[in-house]
């Protein structure tokens, strides 16, 4: 987005964010009417410059504020991510651990595994394992879309299980 704001514009986003800066507009949507109709941005260009502006962008945090910001109001589920972080990374020196405004990928040469804290009382962990048979625990991937195939539900430290870790292990070695 940043090299076509450059070639679109012909001014780089520092340009823009002081623009908007100066603005004192501190509203997403106001920045972005803003940028559209004072400087001819489309909504694309005019969102990702005034999330840069705002600083409200998962690019815009560092991975210890993504996971606060992840478990805030839902820190008993901390534990489980915790431990599934522990475990997951323990699969290989090759794992790399990607947050995410509400989640978190892990990635081999391809992600693997999502941990996304759905609820205030569950984990919804995504798989990639096509061809798996859905089971009630093994689900079809739910919310998560094309980007896992399947979705475990957890709720609990000891739901973190041998089954668990299997199916984790299995979608890492595929993912090779």
């Amino acid at each position: 987005m940043e090299k076509g704001l450059l070639e679109k514009t012909g001014k780089p986003l520092d340009h823009w964010i002081k623009i908007v800066k100066a603005s004192k507009i501190e509203k997403h949507k106001a920045i972005i009417d803003f940028l559209k109709t004072e400087h001819g941005f489309t909504y694309g260009y005019a969102n990702f410059v005034s999330l840069k502006a705002r600083k409200s962008d998962a690019g815009s945090m560092d991975d210890i504020d993504l996971l606060t910001n992840q478990y805030k109001g839902k820190e008993q589920l901390k534990p489980l991510y915790d431990l599934l972080h522990a475990n997951i990374s323990a699969l290989g020196n090759d794992v790399t651990i990607t947050p995410k405004k509400d989640s978190v990928s892990f990635i081999r040469k391809r992600q693997f595994v999502l941990v996304k804290p759905a609820t205030k009382t569950r984990i919804d962990l995504g798989l990639k394992l096509k061809g798996n048979t859905i089971t009630e625990r093994l689900e079809n991937s739910g919310p998560f879309g094309a980007m896992c195939t399947h979705r475990v539900r957890l709720t609990s430290i000891d739901e973190i299980d041998t089954e668990l870790m299997d199916w984790i292990k299995e979608a890492y070695d595929r993912a090779e």
